[in-house]
C-alpha cells in the first residue's frame, strides 16, 4: 500500500518558542475542573496538553492553540515541531497524547499503537490540507510553468540551467538566464519530501524512477534541515529551487511553479489543493475511526493542484488518563470546527476541510472515552 500523503518535517526549538508554542517537555498529564463538559469551549477544562510532530502544521498549531486557549484559559497547549517522524515516535512511546504527521501510521506503527492506546487504537485524522509550493529564486521571475517531467528532470540533475530548452518551451515570453540550477531538498526524514517524491514518481515515472520516500533518495543538490532550512537556502542562493509548505513560501519574495495538470497549468493555492482531496479516496483496511486518504497525484481535474499534503492529527480512541483523553477530544473538536479551520486558513493559507470530512472526524472523536 502506498502511504501517499506524508511524513516528516522539523523546525528549530527556538522557532517553536518564538511562535509562542513551548517545546514539548515535562508532564503530559491533563485535568479538568468538573470532568463533565467535553466541548472545546468549556471553561471547566484545565491542565496541560502536549503534542509534537510535523513542522508544516506550525502556523496552524499556533493559531489553533490561541483560539482554543481563548475560551479555555486554564489549558496550557504545547506543540513541538520536531517533524512527522519524531512526532509519531513520541506518540507511540506515550510521550505525547497527540501527534501531527504528514504521513498516516503504517501497519507496523498501528500495531504498536494498540499497546500505547490501552486496548483502543490510533486514529489518523486529516486536519490540515495544504499545497506544497515548488519555489525558486530567480530575480525578476515571479512564476514559471513546468510539466511534471520537467520538474523531475530538474531535481534529478538532468536539467542544469534555467535557460534549458525544456523550460523555455513552457514559458514563452519569459527571459530566462543561463544561471546554474541548484536543487534544494530536505536533509531530514520529511513528510513534505515523501509527498513531493510521491508526486514526481506518480506524475513523471519515466524520469523519476525512485519510489516515494521521506528521506531524499538521490545524491547531489543542496540539503537543508527542516522547512525553515529549505526556505533559508532558497533565499540565500540565486538559481535555487526547492519545495516547502506553501504557508512558509507565501511571506517570501520567492517565485513559485504552476505545474501542468491535463492541458493547463495550476498554481499552489488552498482551493486547488482542496480540489485534489475531494477527488481522492480513503485507504481501505484501516482501524475503526481512522481516516487515511490516498491522494490522486495524476488527476487531470480542472483547477486541481496535485503537489499537496494532507497532514494528520494522530490520537488514541482510548487513554489511560481519562482527563487527558477529554482534553485531546476537546482540542481536536476545536481544530476541526469551522472557526478553527477558517482561522488556520487565514493564518497559514491551508484549505478548510469539507463539511462531510468534519462529520467523519467528529464521529471518530466521539470514540474517545466512549
Amino acid at each position: 500500500m502506498n502511504r501517499s500523503i506524508l511524513r516528516r518535517a522539523a523546525l528549530p526549538a527556538a522557532l517553536a518558542l518564538s511562535f509562542g508554542l513551548a517545546a514539548c517537555s515535562g508532564s503530559n498529564e491533563a485535568t479538568t475542573g468538573s470532568g463533565s463538559d467535553e466541548s472545546s469551549t468549556s471553561s471547566s477544562l484545565s491542565g496541560s496538553l502536549n503534542g509534537a510532530g510535523a513542522s508544516t502544521q506550525t502556523v496552524a498549531q499556533q493559531t489553533w492553540a490561541a483560539g482554543f486557549q481563548g475560551t479555555n484559559p486554564d489549558v496550557q497547549l504545547n506543540y513541538d515541531p520536531v517533524g512527522s517522524g519524531g512526532g509519531r515516535e513520541q506518540f507511540l512511546s506515550g510521550a505525547v497524547p497527540f501527534a501531527g504527521s504528514d504521513a498516516f501510521l503504517d501497519d507496523e506503527e498501528l500495531a504498536q499503537a494498540q499497546e500505547r492506546c490501552v486496548g483502543g487504537n490510533a486514529m489518523d485524522l486529516p486536519t490540515y490540507v495544504s499545497p506544497i509550493a515548488i519555489a525558486f529564486n530567480l530575480p525578476g521571475v515571479e512564476t514559471l510553468n513546468l510539466s511534471p517531467a520537467t520538474v523531475a528532470s530538474i531535481f534529478t540533475g538532468t536539467i542544469t540551467t534555467w535557460n534549458d530548452p525544456a523550460i523555455v518551451a513552457e514559458n514563452a515570453g519569459v527571459t530566462l538566464p543561463a544561471t546554474a540550477i541548484t536543487p534544494v531538498h530536505r536533509s531530514d526524514d520529511s513528510g513534505t519530501t515523501e509527498n513531493f517524491t510521491e508526486y514526481l514518481h506518480a506524475a513523471a515515472p519515466d524520469v523519476w524512477t525512485a519510489e516515494a520516500d521521506g528521506a531524499w533518495p538521490l545524491t547531489g543538490g543542496e540539503a537543508a534541515q527542516g522547512t525553515s532550512g529549505v526556505v533559508q537556502a532558497l533565499q540565500g542562493g540565486e538559481g535555487t529551487i526547492g519545495y516547502a509548505d506553501e504557508s512558509q513560501i507565501a511571506p517570501t519574495e520567492l517565485g513559485t511553479v504552476s505545474v501542468k495538470v491535463g492541458e493547463a497549468y495550476v498554481g499552489p493555492t488552498a482551493e486547488a489543493a482542496a480540489a485534489v482531496v475531494d477527488a481522492s479516496t480513503e485507504v481501505e483496511g484501516r482501524p475503526e475511526g481512522d481516516i487515511a486518504i490516498e491522494l490522486d497525484r495524476t488527476t487531470t481535474a480542472a483547477g486541481a493542484y496535485p503537489v499537496v499534503l494532507v497532514s494528520y492529527s494522530i490520537v488514541c480512541s482510548a487513554y489511560e488518563d481519562a482527563a487527558q483523553g477529554e482534553l485531546v477530544k476537546a482540542y481536536m473538536e476545536y481544530v476541526i470546527s469551522e472557526e478553527g479551520q477558517n482561522a488556520a486558513a487565514e493564518a497559514a493559507g491551508s484549505a478548510p476541510i469539507s463539511e462531510d470530512l468534519r462529520t467523519q472526524i467528529t464521529a471518530s472523536l466521539d470514540r474517545i472515552g466512549a
